[in-house]
């Protein structure tokens, strides 16, 4: 029987997290993906230097791929480095890839990746969300609802 998966991510070092993610798209659902990286990509993303603020992902075929996330070149590599902006395949389950493929292509929905970070036994991860886009209405009230929330929050705490 497989071990029953925790309820939020191991996160012990997050190294590029997508805020702007979050504000652009309303999350439905979020999965947990290994990264398949090269050498110096693991030890470029160790130092800390990562972008995935214009990244996404698709699924071609029965893969699930990683496009536009900017992993800069490793400073100490050599001629072995890497190509920063490549595509990088998400190691996920065969089920959930029909279910993310069937949710993109049925309901319009987008792959987006929240975080890349490193779980406790030091293996890279990518916190991927299926979302739905929000409009400019939508976010709107977003906006108005979150400044409601904090304004609340504040008078809480003044008055006890």
């Amino acid at each position: 029987m497989a071990r029953p998966k925790p309820a939020t991510f191991d996160k012990l070092k997050v190294v590029a997290e997508n805020r702007r993610a979050r504000f652009d798209y309303q999350v439905e659902d979020k999965y947990e993906a290994g990264l398949a990286l090269q050498g110096t990509e693991v030890k470029a993303l160790r130092a800390g230097e990562a972008s995935i603020a214009e990244s996404y992902a698709e699924v071609r075929g029965d893969e699930v791929w990683l496009v536009n996330a900017n992993i800069p070149e490793y400073s100490h590599g050599n001629r072995l480095n890497h190509e920063p902006r490549r595509p990088r395949k998400l190691l996920l389950h065969r089920r959930e890839v029909e279910k993310l493929f069937g949710a993109v292509e049925r309901k319009g929905m987008t792959l987006v990746p929240l975080s890349i970070y490193f779980n406790r036994t030091g293996r890279a991860k990518v916190e991927l969300a299926l979302a739905k886009g929000r409009q400019n209405q939508d976010k709107r009230e977003y906006i108005k609802d979150r400044d409601w929330q904090r304004d609340k929050a504040r008078i809480m705490r003044e008055r006890g």
